[in-house]
């Protein structure tokens, strides 16, 4: 009987118990360290990488719906921004904190202008499942020609 009790009361115990979500660090996500993968682009032949670093104290970065768009990257050539999906980078549901690279890649970068050479830049933030963005970073001064 001993025993038995002292299984119930371990089990009570264990059921009782309830998990808190402890994550570190600042729930809004930070991103750093922008950086293309060259300078110089040749029109409709070059494709342009954007890579940065990010991290996120909760670990709500991404979604699981392809529908749901939250990467922003703006060509200042332009007056508003392509917007781009980003896969969960933690299990759903957790809260731990994240961090690493990430990389976009743009596609058929083209001159807007008649003429033979222009130059932008582009304009990076991120925002998580709560909403919430990054800081905003700015990538060097590229090059575009035919």
């Amino acid at each position: 009987m001993l025993k038995f009790n002292v299984l119930i009361f371990l089990s009570l115990l264990l059921i009782s118990c309830k998990y808190d979500d402890i994550y570190s660090g600042d729930p809004t996500p930070k991103i750093s360290n922008v950086s293309t993968n060259q300078i110089e682009y040749k029109q409709f032949t070059d494709t342009v990488v954007i890579a940065f670093d990010y991290q996120d104290g909760d670990g709500d970065l991404g979604f699981e719906s392809a529908d749901s768009l939250s990467v922003e990257v703006k060509d200042f050539r332009f007056a508003k921004a392509d917007y781009y999906h980003l896969k969960p980078l933690s299990p759903m549901g957790s809260k731990i904190a994240v961090s690493g690279k990430i990389r976009i890649v743009l596609k058929n970068i083209f001159l807007l202008g008649g003429g033979s050479a222009e130059s932008t830049k582009f304009q990076i933030r991120i925002k998580d499942r709560s909403q919430k963005w990054s800081n905003v970073l700015v990538t060097q001064s590229i090059g575009i020609k035919k």
